[in-house]
C-alpha cells in the first residue's frame, strides 16, 4: 500500500506529524493496536513506512503483515528519546501489541519489597509497583527465585511479618507470638527493640539484597567486637553466626574472574517465534541471580529488536541498574538504549524515589545510628536526577564472553525445556500427531516415532544417535548412539545407511516379548535429518530387509520440508503447525544427542596417552606405572630393570614397555 492509496484520514494524520521525539501507535480498523515504535523524528520515522520496502526496525515479513492492516496512527510527544523508549516499553505492557516483542506474564514478575515508610517495616514479596515510598528488588523471573532469596534472609536476619499495624512508642500487642521466642522476630509489637536499632537491622537486609556483603560483614564485625567488650557474648556468638553464614553465601556466589565488578549480563536464544534470554546479575564480584525470562517475538524480527525490547521492558521496572551491561551483539540504537538506561539508573527504584514519600524515606534511612561501616556504603546513592551514565557492551574475548557463552547455553536449555513444556500439553500433542499423520498420509497416528542424526568433525568420528518418541513425547531411556564403523570420510548418505541397516537388521514387526525387544519395538515413523539423498538410502536400506511399509520422511533443514522418497515435491508444513513444532522438537533432539556423544569422544580421544596402547597395560598397571614414575616421559627415560621393579610388571613386560614406548 502507497502513500497515494492510504484512506483520507490516515494521509492527514501522516501529513501533521511533528519533527519531534515520540512514540506512535499503530491500529487497525478495530482500534486495536498492531505495533508501538519509537522515534526521534515522528515525521520521518512514521512516513518512512510507506515510502520504502527496507523499512528499519521492522523486518519485510512485518511490513507485510502491518502496513496494509493499518487505519490509524496515535502518537505522544516526548521531550526525550529516553522518554520515548519508557513509554513506549509501558505501551507495549499495556497493549500487547501483536507485532512487538513481549516479555511473557511481564505484568506478574514478583518483587521483594520492603515498607519503609512504616516505622518497623515489613520484608515481603508483591507483583505490584506503587509508590508508597517502599524500596523494591527485582524483578524476579519466577516466584520460586523470590522464595529462595525470601528464605535466605529470614535464615539470616530476623525481621516481623505480620501486618498489625505497630507505631513508634506504642505496644500493639500483650504477649509475642511464637516467631520471637524462637528468635526469628526481634519483637517490635512488644517494644523489645528500638525503631532506630530495627532500622538498622532494615539497612542490613538491603546491603544483602544488593550484594554489598563485604560492607555487611565489616559492620557486622565491628557489632560483634563491641558487643564482646561489653561482655555481651549471646549477642556476639550471634553476631558470629550470621557473619558464617554470610560468608558462606559470599563464597558460593564467588566469581574470580569478576572481581569488584558490578555487571549485568545477557545470552540470547531464539527458537520460531520464541526467544528466551539469560540474566546474570554480578554485583561486587559475585553472581546474585542467574534468571531466564522467556519472550514473544513475531517472525521477522531481527535478534537486535529482540534484545532492544528486553532492556526498555525489563529495565524499565528494574530496581537496580548496573553501570554496565553485557549483551550478546551490537546495537544500532545503543546510544539511545544508554541514554534511556543512564535516565533510569539515576531514577532510582520504582516505588522507591520516584516521587517525594520514596525520597523521604530514603533520607530518612541515612540519619539512623548504625555502625561506620554501613553509614560509608549507604552514602553511594546518587541524588535523583544526578548523571549516572550506563555502557552497553559486547565481550569479544576473555572470562566474560565465556560467560557470555554460558548465558546462551542456558537460555537454550530453557527454551527447549519450554518447548518440551508445550509439547506435555495433552490436547496440543495429539492435535499435532493428527496433523503429521494428515500431511504424511499415514494409516494412523504416529505413536512411536524415530528420528536419526548423523553427526562428525572434520570427516573423523562420525557417529549418529537414535532419538524416540511416543505419543509425542521423549522417551529417553530408548535413546540410542551409534559409531560409524565402516565409512571414512564425510559421507551422510553411507553414513545413515549403515546405522539404519544395523538397527532394522533383526527388527520385525510384533517383536515385543521382552523389555529388551520392547526397546528396539518398531516405529510407526522413522524421520532423517536429511534431504533426497539421505532418504533414498535410508528407502534402500528398509527395502533391502523387507520393510517396505516402514513411513519414511526427511526433514530438510533450509525450509523445513519433509522428504518422502516416493514424491517429487516436498511438503512444507504451515509456520504456525503443530505437527511443524513436533517435526522441529525431535529433530532437535537427535541432533543435541548426536553433538553430545561425539563431543564425549573427541574429549576423551584428546587426553589419550601411549600409556592408553600399551600392550598388557590395563588400567590398574598404568597407575602403578604413574605412581613411581609421574609420567609417561619418565617412564620412556627410565631403564627396564626400573621399570621392572614396579608391583605386577617383571622383566618381559618391562621390555615390551620400553620398546612401545620408544617406537
Amino acid at each position: 500500500m502507497s502513500a497515494q492509496t492510504l484512506p483520507p484520514s490516515l494521509q492527514a494524520t501522516l501529513a501533521k506529524l511533528p519533527t519531534r521525539p515520540g512514540v506512535y501507535l499503530m491500529k487497525d480498523a478495530r482500534g486495536a493496536v498492531l505495533y508501538v515504535g519509537k522515534a526521534q523524528n515522528l515525521r520521518n520515522r512514521v512516513r518512512s513506512y510507506w515510502q520504502k520496502e527496507d523499512t528499519p526496525g521492522l523486518g519485510q515479513h512485518l511490513i507485510r503483515s502491518v502496513i496494509d492492516r493499518v487505519v490509524d496512527v496515535e502518537y505522544t510527544l516526548t521531550d526525550s528519546v529516553g522518554e520515548a523508549l519508557l513509554l513506549e516499553g509501558n505501551l507495549v505492557k499495556r497493549f500487547q501489541p501483536q507485532f512487538n516483542v513481549r516479555l511473557k506474564d511481564d505484568k506478574s514478575y514478583p518483587y521483594i519489597k520492603i515498607t519503609l515508610a512504616d516505622d518497623f517495616p515489613r520484608i515481603e514479596r508483591t507483583r505490584k509497583l506503587p509508590t508508597d515510598g517502599s524500596r523494591y528488588f527485582g524483578p524476579y523471573a519466577s516466584a520460586s527465585s523470590v522464595d529462595e532469596a525470601m528464605n535466605l534472609v529470614r535464615r539470616l536476619f530476623p525481621f516481623r511479618t505480620c501486618t498489625i499495624d505497630i507505631k513508634d512508642g506504642v505496644r500493639a500487642l500483650q504477649r509475642p507470638c511464637l516467631l520471637y521466642h524462637i528468635k526469628r522476630c526481634q519483637g517490635p509489637c512488644i517494644e523489645a527493640i528500638s525503631k532506630a536499632e530495627y532500622r538498622a537491622d532494615i539497612e542490613q537486609v538491603e546491603l544483602f539484597l544488593e550484594g554489598r556483603q563485604e560492607s555487611l560483614v565489616r559492620a557486622l564485625r565491628d557489632d560483634m567486637k563491641r558487643a564482646s567488650d561489653r561482655q555481651d557474648y549471646e549477642h556476639a556468638g550471634i553476631t558470629r553466626d550470621k557473619i558464617k553464614a554470610i560468608e558462606r553465601t559470599m563464597e558460593s556466589q564467588k566469581m574470580a574472574a569478576f572481581a569488584r565488578t558490578d555487571l549485568d549480563l545477557l545470552g540470547l536464544a531464539r527458537r520460531d517465534n520464541q526467544a528466551a534470554v539469560q540474566l546474570f546479575v554480578i554485583r561486587g564480584g559475585k553472581a546474585l541471580g542467574r534468571d531466564v525470562y522467556l519472550l514473544d517475538t513475531p517472525r521477522g524480527t531481527t535478534d537486535a529488536e529482540v534484545v532492544s525490547g528486553f532492556l526498555l521492558q525489563y529495565y524499565g521496572r528494574a530496581s537496580n541498574i548496573p553501570r554496565e551491561i553485557a549483551i550478546p551483539l551490537e546495537m544500532p540504537d545503543a546510544a539511545d538504549l544508554e541514554r534511556f538506561l543512564a535516565e533510569r539508573r539515576a531514577a532510582g527504584a520504582p516505588g522507591a524515589s520516584n516521587g517525594s514519600e520514596g525520597s523521604m524515606s530514603r533520607t530518612e534511612n541515612l540519619s539512623v545510628p548504625r555502625p561506620d561501616a554501613v553509614r560509608v556504603a549507604r552514602r553511594r546513592a546518587r541524588a535523583v536526577g544526578e548523571a549516572s551514565p550506563v555502557r552497553l557492551v559486547v565481550p569479544q574475548r576473555g572470562e566474560r564472553r565465556q560467560l557470555m557463552r554460558l548465558a546462551t547455553r542456558n537460555a537454550e536449555e530453557m527454551l527447549a525445556r519450554e518447548q518440551a513444556r508445550w509439547l506435555a500439553d495433552q490436547g496440543k500433542t495429539l492435535g499435532a500427531l493428527e496433523e503429521l499423520a494428515d500431511a504424511l498420509s499415514l494409516p494412523g497416528l504416529p505413536g512411536r516415532i524415530e528420528c536419526y542424526d548423523v553427526s562428525n568433525f572434520q570427516g573423523s568420528e562420525t557417529v549418529a544417535s537414535m532419538v524416540v518418541f511416543e505419543d509425542g513425547k521423549p522417551r529417553t531411556g530408548e535413546y540410542r548412539r551409534f559409531r560409524v564403523r565402516t565409512v571414512e570420510g564425510p559421507n551422510d548418505v553411507a553414513s545413515h545407511r549403515e546405522v539404519l541397516r544395523r538397527r532394522f537388521r533383526g527388527a520385525r514387526p510384533g517383536d515385543e516379548g521382552s523389555a529388551e525387544e520392547r526397546r528396539w519395538a518398531m516405529p510407526d515413523l522413522v524421520l532423517i535429518d536429511g534431504g533426497k539423498p539421505q532418504v533414498g538410502a535410508a528407502k534402500g536400506v528398509l527395502d533391502e530387509l523387507g520393510l517396505h511399509d516402514l513411513p519414511l520422511a526427511g526433514i530438510a533443514k533450509e525450509r523445513e520440508e519433509l522428504v518422502l522418497p516416493d514424491r517429487s515435491e516436498p511438503i512444507l508444513l504451515p509456520t504456525t503447525s503443530q505437527a511443524l513444532y513436533l517435526v522441529q522438537r525431535i529433530r532437535d533432539e537427535a541432533h543435541r544427542f548426536a553433538i553430545t556423544y561425539h563431543r564425549d569422544l573427541r574429549r576423551k580421544a584428546s587426553v589419550r596417552s601411549k600409556f592408553d596402547d600399551l600392550p598388557g597395560i590395563g588400567p590398574r598397571r598404568r597407575g602403578a606405572l604413574l605412581r613411581v614414575f609421574g609420567s609417561v616421559k619418565r617412564v620412556r627415560e627410565a631403564p627396564v630393570e626400573q621399570i621392572a621393579a614396579v608391583p605386577g610388571i617383571g622383566p618381559a613386560l618391562a621390555t615390551k614397555i620400553k620398546a612401545a614406548l620408544e617406537a
